[in-house]
């Protein structure tokens, strides 16, 4: 189980801790976003700070429609307490939660200011 909470701007947060392979992980406050269905998103500076290596681009629609071109890192994260490798979005927005992260996971989120996030595995 993780835990999580509800920010003042009613935004669910978790932290996470990445890392390139076996470096040390640094932990990063994202937002669920069930809208993304990638896995994370982080700026770029981040992704330049933890040396994520570059894998590839790849085209995502955003909430307004609109198609952009994403640079695509690999990652090493801690979710749920096991090692995960995945992709990560470099984006200039705040560090994003995406759904294929959650995949396999129930969330409740008590929608109020520093309401608490429970992250779960199904069964």
């Amino acid at each position: 189980m993780m835990q999580g909470r509800v920010n003042q701007n009613c935004e669910a947060i978790i932290s996470i801790a990445v890392g390139h392979a076996n470096n040390p992980k640094t932990m990063v406050d994202a937002v669920i976003d069930t809208g993304f269905t990638g896995f994370l998103s982080l700026p770029n500076s981040l992704i330049t700070t933890l040396g994520l290596p570059w894998y590839f681009r790849d085209l995502g629609t955003l909430g307004d429609g609109s198609e952009v071109v994403f640079d695509m890192h690999k990652a090493s994260v801690i979710f749920d307490g096991q090692i995960k490798v995945i992709d990560v979005a470099a984006s200039e927005a705040d560090p994003l939660v995406g759904m294929s992260l959650l995949y396999g996971f129930k969330i409740r989120i008590d929608v109020v200011e520093r309401g608490i996030v429970i992250i779960e595995t199904l069964g």
